[in-house]
């Protein structure tokens, strides 16, 4: 858990292994200090979550390749006809 809270603090934990969180929304030091726990808290409940799992990689269908070709075709053909027609 320890670990995904570093990643998942990224550039607010320093060298030292220390997060920095800086609260400037509301207008007194007790407000702000409440926020930064609440934003604390909130990163620690995330890290405390289970991993999600991982993405299986999959094949594209036949169908979806052949739609994403026959675009890609009708898109060359379009770009061809735009230029001077040929002099025969």
């Amino acid at each position: 858990m320890r670990a995904r809270l570093e990643r998942l603090a990224g550039h607010r934990l320093t060298n030292d292994g220390v997060i920095v969180i800086t609260a400037q929304r509301h207008r007194t030091r007790e407000r702000n200090r409440v926020d930064a726990l609440e934003r604390l808290l909130a990163l620690i409940r995330e890290a405390a979550l289970p991993p999600p799992p991982k993405r299986r990689a999959t094949r594209p269908t036949l169908g979806s390749r052949t739609r994403r070709l026959d675009g890609k075709t009708q898109r060359g053909d379009t770009k061809r006809l735009r230029g001077r027609p040929d002099a025969d």
